[in-house]
C-alpha cells in the first residue's frame, strides 16, 4: 500500500500502481470530468500515471493556470498530426511550448506558406473532436529507432540517439498517431479545446545549425477559452499598431543603421523626449538624497576580473587593447604585452571605486551614488530589437552603500520612490518578484541565506506582496524585480533592487564602524526606469505615441490657413515658447486639412489653427489630438491654459 496526501492534509491508503484517474474518480465523478492532469509531489504528471510510492497529490483542472502549458503542449501534438494527415511525406522534428503559445518544426520539400494555416487549423479541429486518448509507452531504444527509421523520420532517430543511456525512450500516442515525447499530457485531444490559432510560418535550421537542414516552423497560440484567445489576439493586433519602431519613424524620433548596430541615432524630437525623461528622474533622485557621479566607460580588465564580471560577462563585453594595433604584416596586430580594457556593461565596480576614495564612517551611511551611465553590451545581432534591446544604453543607475541595519529603511524608501515615479508615468499596476540564487553565483550559501532573508524581510516590512522567482537572481546577490503593466496588458520588467554582500568584499570596500572596527558595507544596486532607451520604447508603445503632454517632443503646432496669418502665427509661437512650451509653426502653402493630418500622424497633442479672422480677433482654433471638433479661444487664455498643463508631474504643486 502507498499513502497519498491530499491538499487539505488528509491521508489515504491506496494499492501500489493506482492511477490518478482512479483516485479522482473515487472522490467525485464531477471532479473527474474537470480534471485533466495532476501534480505528484509538486510535479505535473499524466492523470493515468501509476503511483508506486508515498506522495502528495493535487488535481489540475482545465481552467487551472498550470493547465495552460499542457493545453499548448497537446496543441503542438495535434498540429503535428494534422500536418502529417494533410501532407504524409512531411517529417516532424520538435514542437516546444513557448511564451503565449507553441511551435512545431517540419521538414518537407516545399515550405509551408501562410495560406496553408487555415487548412491545418480545420484539420486540428477534426482531431480535437475525435477525442483520442493520450497514452504513454516506454519503448526499447533499438525498436524506437527501427520504427521511426521505417517511417522516414530521420530527425526523430537523431533525437533518440541523443537521449542519455540512463533515460527511457517515451512515446505518446493519440489514436494511431504517435510521437517521441517526455510528457506529460492531458487525458484526450478533446481537452485541448478549440481556443487556438496558428499565427505565422517561419524558417529555422535543425538544431539551430546553419550547416544543417532548413525547416519550416509553424507558430500557434492556444488558450483555455475563446475569450482568452480573443483577448490575446486583440493584444497582438494592438501591439502591432503600437510598435515603437513604426511610431518612432512616423514621429521622426530616431533611427538605426547597419554601421552602428544596436545603437540609437536620436533625432531632435526624440532627444527632447530623452532629455525630458533624464531631467525628470534626475530631479527625483536629487530630492531623494542621491549624489550624482560620472565614471569612465573604459576600465582595465583587471578590475573586471576582481569584481567577477570578467568570468561571467566577458562574452557580452566589448574588449579593447590599450595599444595601437600593428600594421606590419609579419607582426601580430596586438602584442602579448598589451593590456585589455573593456567598455563597461554595468556601472557597479566603478561606483565602488568612488566609495573607496577616502575613509568612510558609519555616519556617512547610507551613501547613495547615482549615475546616468552609458553602458555597452555585445548582444547578438538576432536579439536586437529597436529601443527594447540595444548594445549601447544609458541606465538610471544608482548604488546605495549602507549598514545591514539600514537595509529595511532603504528598501522602503526605494519602493516608495519607485511607486511615485511609475504613478507619474501613468502606471499603477506593479508586480514584484523576489529572484533567488542562480546556479552560477559568487559567494557561499551562508552569504546568500543572509541576503535573501534580508531582502525578503525588508520587502515584507513595506506591506507589499511578492512572488518568488527561483534561480533568477544576479550572480552576486538576490534581487527584486518590478514588473509594470502597460495600456494593453503587457508586462514589462523595469525597476530592480539587488542586495549584494559579495562585491564590497571582492573590491575591498569598507567603513569605520562605531566601535572603530572595519566593516563591509552592504551594496544595494537599484534602477527605476532600467535603461532610458527601453523605458522610452515601452512608453511609446503603451501610449501609442500619444505621450503625456510634458513628455511630448512638440507640444503644440500653430498652423495657418492663409498666408495673411503668418506673422500672427509666428508671434503666437514666440509667446508659447516664452512660457516654456515646445511650439512650432507651420506656414507652408498647404491646405489646413493636410497640415492637421500630418501633425496628427506625428502625434502632436495640440494644433492651434490661425486664419485671417483669428489674427484679427487674437484667437486660435484649438484641435486636440484624439478628439473631434475644435474650440475657438482667446490666444492669451489658450497659452495660459497650456502652460499649466505642460509642467512635469514632479514640479506640479501637490494637493494639500
Amino acid at each position: 500500500m502507498i499513502k497519498v496526501t491530499f491538499p487539505d492534509g488528509a491521508v489515504r491508503d491506496y494499492a501500489k500502481g493506482t492511477t490518478g484517474t482512479t483516485i479522482v474518480e473515487g472522490i467525485s465523478k464531477s471532479l473527474a470530468k474537470k480534471t485533466v492532469a495532476m501534480r505528484w509531489d509538486g510535479e505535473l504528471a499524466d492523470l493515468s500515471s501509476e503511483l508506486e510510492a508515498d506522495g502528495r497529490i493535487e488535481f489540475v483542472l482545465r481552467d487551472d493556470p498550470a493547465a495552460l502549458e499542457l493545453i499548448r503542449h497537446d496543441a503542438a501534438h495535434v498540429l503535428a498530426e494534422a500536418v502529417q494527415e494533410l501532407w504524409p511525406d512531411t517529417q516532424v522534428t520538435i514542437g516546444p511550448v513557448i511564451e503565449n503559445g507553441f511551435y512545431y518544426d517540419f521538414y518537407r520539400a516545399e515550405p509551408f506558406s501562410e495560406d496553408d494555416l487555415r487548412a491545418i487549423e480545420k484539420k486540428m479541429e477534426e482531431i480535437v473532436d475525435r477525442g483520442a486518448e493520450f497514452t504513454r509507452e516506454v519503448w526499447d531504444r533499438d525498436e524506437a529507432r527501427k520504427v521511426f527509421g521505417a517511417k522516414g523520420e530521420q530527425f526523430k532517430v537523431e533525437l533518440i540517439d541523443a537521449i542519455p543511456a540512463d533515460q527511457q525512450v517515451k512515446i505518446y500516442k493519440q489514436g494511431q498517431w504517435f510521437d517521441l515525447c517526455r510528457g506529460p499530457h492531458m487525458r484526450t485531444t478533446k481537452d485541448v479545446g478549440k481556443a487556438f490559432k496558428l499565427t505565422k510560418v517561419a524558417g529555422a535550421y535543425w538544431r539551430g545549425d546553419s550547416n544543417r537542414e532548413v525547416l519550416s516552423r509553424i507558430y500557434g497560440t492556444a488558450w483555455a477559452s475563446k475569450d482568452q484567445l480573443d483577448a490575446h489576439l486583440h493584444m497582438i493586433e494592438e501591439a502591432e499598431k503600437r510598435d515603437h519602431r513604426k511610431i518612432g519613424q512616423e514621429m521622426d524620433l530616431y533611427h538605426f543603421q547597419h554601421e552602428a548596430q544596436g545603437s540609437v541615432f536620436w533625432h531632435p524630437k526624440g532627444f527632447v523626449m530623452y532629455n525630458q525623461m533624464e531631467e525628470y528622474i534626475r530631479r527625483r533622485l536629487n530630492a531623494s538624497g542621491y549624489k550624482e557621479i560620472k565614471t569612465p566607460q573604459l576600465l582595465d580588465n583587471k578590475l573586471w576580473e576582481k569584481s567577477g564580471h570578467w568570468g561571467k560577462f566577458r562574452e557580452n563585453m566589448f574588449v579593447v587593447p590599450d595599444e595601437t594595433p600593428s600594421t606590419e604584416g609579419d607582426q601580430p596586430e596586438i602584442s602579448a604585452d598589451a593590456n585589455l580594457l573593456a567598455l563597461k556593461p554595468m556601472n557597479c565596480p566603478a561606483h565602488v571605486q568612488v566609495f573607496n576614495q577616502g575613509i568612510k564612517s558609519y555616519r556617512d551611511l547610507p551613501l547613495r551614488l547615482a549615475e546616468f551611465g552609458c553602458c555597452h553590451r555585445n548582444e547578438a545581432h538576432g536579439a536586437l530589437h529597436g529601443l527594447m534591446r540595444v548594445r549601447q544604453m544609458t541606465q538610471d543607475d544608482a548604488h546605495i552603500f549602507c549598514r545591514v541595519d539600514q537595509i529595511q529603511a532603504e528598501t522602503e524608501k526605494f519602493c516608495a520612490l519607485l511607486d511615485s515615479v511609475y504613478e507619474d508615468m501613468g502606471f499603477t499596476e506593479v508586480k514584484i518578484l523576489l529572484a533567488t540564487r542562480p546556479e552560477t553565483r559568487a559567494g557561499d550559501d551562508s552569504v546568500w541565506d543572509l541576503a535573501e532573508k534580508s531582502l525578503g524581510d525588508a520587502l515584507k516590512a513595506t506591506g507589499r506582496g511578492f512572488e518568488i522567482a527561483e534561480g533568477e537572481g544576479a550572480f552576486y546577490g538576490p534581487k527584486l524585480e518590478f514588473h509594470l503593466k502597460d495600456a494593453i496588458g503587457r508586462s514589462w520588467q523595469c525597476g530592480t533592487l539587488q542586495l549584494d554582500f559579495v562585491m564590497p568584499e571582492r573590491l575591498d570596500a569598507s567603513y569605520v564602524a562605531e566601535d572603530g572596527s572595519r566593516q563591509r558595507p552592504v551594496m544595494l544596486h537599484r534602477a527605476i526606469l532600467g535603461s532610458l532607451e527601453r523605458f522610452l520604447g515601452m512608453m511609446i508603445e503603451s501610449y501609442a505615441g500619444r505621450m503625456p503632454l510634458w513628455l511630448a517632443p512638440v507640444q503644440v503646432v500653430v498652423a495657418t490657413i492663409v498666408s495673411d496669418a503668418d506673422d500672427y502665427a509666428n508671434q503666437v509661437v514666440a509667446d508659447l515658447r516664452a512660457q516654456g512650451i515646445r511650439a512650432e509653426v507651420d506656414t507652408r502653402n498647404e491646405s489646413i486639412n493636410y497640415k492637421v493630418r500630418e501633425h496628427s500622424v506625428g502625434r502632436v497633442p495640440f494644433i492651434f489653427v490661425a486664419g485671417r479672422r483669428e489674427a484679427e480677433e487674437k484667437t486660435v482654433s484649438i484641435r486636440q489630438l484624439g478628439s473631434q471638433g475644435q474650440t475657438v479661444t482667446p490666444v492669451a487664455e489658450a497659452i495660459a491654459d497650456l502652460a499649466g498643463q505642460v509642467t512635469p508631474p514632479d514640479l506640479k504643486p501637490k494637493a494639500a
